[in-house]
């Protein structure tokens, strides 16, 4: 789990909502190092994003979020029954962006998780 969230080859598959791809431009995967990227929408459209990791570890990941809207990201990973439990969590700026985003952010990161769950399966076959 933690190598699907840590090398960019294997984030780049999953990152994201269904139907959508990425192109990495910097991945420097420390604390105060960037993550620079280009998320490519299924109607063609381009997104760039730009993240800054502040904690890097096998338990937890937490990066800000610098393209608007601004937020911190926290995954945190548990071993649970022989897998992996993440949380996976989004805090905004204020209160009014997180009511705005969150129906359009629940579904997204739903995809997003769901992606990741058959990465982890084709990986594991």
């Amino acid at each position: 789990m933690y190598r699907a969230w840590t090398e960019p080859e294997l984030l780049a598959q999953w990152w994201g909502p269904n139907g959508f791809t990425n192109t990495f431009h910097t991945f420097d995967l420390r604390p105060g190092g960037l993550w620079e990227y280009t998320m490519h929408g299924p109607n063609g459209a381009d997104y760039p994003y730009r993240s800054v990791f502040h904690e890097i570890g096998p338990e937890c990941i937490v990066l800000r979020h610098e393209t608007r809207p601004h937020f911190i990201l926290t995954a945190t990973f548990e071993d649970v029954d022989g897998g992996t439990e993440i949380t996976f969590r989004q805090t905004f700026e204020t209160e009014e962006e997180y009511t705005q985003l969150k129906p359009i952010c629940e579904g997204a990161n739903e995809q997003n998780l769901d992606r990741l769950g058959l990465l982890m399966k084709r990986l594991s076959e």
